[in-house]
């Protein structure tokens, strides 16, 4: 006998939880764009609703790159498959480590942030693009990663950033931009908001270190875009 499934539907002819697929179906077959999906309890289901599409996609993403990070920190890995095919890192670098950077196409212009792990280098989390600069980029990378590193209690992972300003707003918890608020800039200064806010609500441990790319070389989160 299957096991019961209930389904959600973000947008659809009529959003909700369903317990059928077939009322599911109905709700979504011929409607252009439609987002739904099945889950394994009622309460999944529920919660997932809840909290929108959007919001649920970039909880399934975190949950997703923070699992990789958690299981190399547990050693769940193969530590020799993992030391083979790590990046090169200079001797002086920790490779338990999260390094984050941002790239901006003018300034403003289309911008986006991401995190990569050093042991690996693999990118474990990625934001953009959306209308800003570069500045705050590397201020909201930041706040991502401290974020993120405290909700899976990795309490003293070090975060690598090659931002001067980037980390004195951190410790300053507020991003100094001039950044003109239009329709334009919106959704940015909305996010610039919840990190400042984040700031001000939690405390951590963290390391914020600044990379120092004189000696090193672009930081291993740097988006190869320069001239």
């Amino acid at each position: 006998m299957a096991k019961q499934k209930y389904y959600v539907v973000w947008d659809g002819a009529e959003d909700g939880v369903y317990t059928t697929w077939e009322a599911c179906k109905e709700a979504v077959e011929g409607f252009s764009g439609a987002k739904y999906q099945s889950f394994k309890t009622e309460e999944e289901a529920e919660e997932a609703f809840e909290m929108g599409y959007e919001a649920f996609q970039e909880k399934m993403k975190d949950l997703k790159v923070l699992k990789d990070v958690k299981d190399l920190k547990d050693g769940e890995k193969d530590t020799q498959q993992t030391a083979s095919t790590s990046p090169k890192l200079p001797p002086a670098a920790i490779n338990e480590a999260i390094a984050v950077d941002a790239a901006c196409s003018g300034n403003p212009g289309k911008m986006e942030y991401r995190g990569v792990y050093l042991r690996t280098g693999k990118e474990i989390f990625h934001y953009g693009p959306v209308w800003g600069t570069n500045n705050i980029g590397e201020f909201l990378a930041i706040v991502h990663g401290l974020a993120l590193l405290k909700q899976k209690g990795l309490n003293t992972m070090p975060i690598y950033s090659d931002s001067v300003n980037a980390q004195l707003w951190v410790k300053r918890k507020k991003c100094k931009t001039t950044l003109e608020r239009n329709e334009k800039s919106e959704e940015l200064h909305q996010l610039i908001e919840r990190a400042e806010n984040w700031l001000k609500n939690n405390t951590y441990q963290n390391p914020i270190i600044k990379w120092p790319t004189e000696e090193w070389g672009e930081i291993p989160a740097d988006f190869g875009r320069k001239h």
